[in-house]
């Protein structure tokens, strides 16, 4: 009898399924919401390294196509490459913008003006792909070339701060482009295209 009252209670037990569905949400609901905010910090990330990079092309298209370029003229280059970053922030953006003559002796780029959150020092060299310096059929560096290069970096931080760090994450790209109108870009005063050698 008491075999019997046992295996009733059992089965009655294994029947009963009135508390499955808040024991798997109690299981799933924690999974799910990381799931999701950890979709909305990356899609969030990935969308301002987006613009980062729009922000650094744009910074060195707009100033190869000018011939000879101011304070004024570059304050506006950075206003507008600025104006990418909506509706994210734009305060976190370091920019430079910077010219860079190769020099054909020891194919080595060298700063010619820099402007921006931190300029280069002029005459100081700077790292570039090998692919961007001109070559003749025999290998020689070809003279009279000028780079505008085009540095900027982010601080992202994340709406949320749960998945990724709340510190934030730095994203930074770089951008060449050769001048448009003339040999060199011009930047003040300057009469030619001046040649700071290593």
């Amino acid at each position: 009898m008491v075999g019997k009252w046992v295996a009733e209670r059992a089965a009655s037990l294994i029947d009963d399924s009135r508390g499955l569905a808040a024991t798997e949400f109690a299981i799933i609901a924690p999974l799910m919401l990381v799931m999701l905010l950890g979709t909305i910090e990356v899609s969030s990330g990935v969308a301002v390294n987006r613009k980062v990079t729009l922000v650094a092309r744009t910074l060195s298209d707009l100033t190869s196509q000018s011939k000879t370029v101011g304070d004024a003229d570059i304050a506006d280059f950075f206003a507008a490459a600025y104006g990418i970053m909506w509706p994210y922030p734009s305060t976190p953006v370091q920019a430079t913008i910077s010219e860079l003559y190769i020099d054909p002796t020891s194919s080595e780029a060298r700063v010619q003006w820099s402007k921006g959150t931190t300029p280069r020092e002029v005459g100081t060299p700077v790292n570039i792909p090998s692919g961007l310096i001109g070559k003749d059929s025999s290998d020689k560096t070809l003279p009279g070339q000028y780079l505008i290069f085009s540095e900027v970096s982010y601080l992202y931080q994340p709406i949320v701060g749960y998945v990724m760090a709340k510190t934030g994450v730095t994203l930074s790209d770089t951008a060449y482009t050769r001048p448009r109108q003339s040999t060199c870009v011009l930047y003040g005063s300057d009469k030619d295209c001046p040649k700071l050698g290593g």
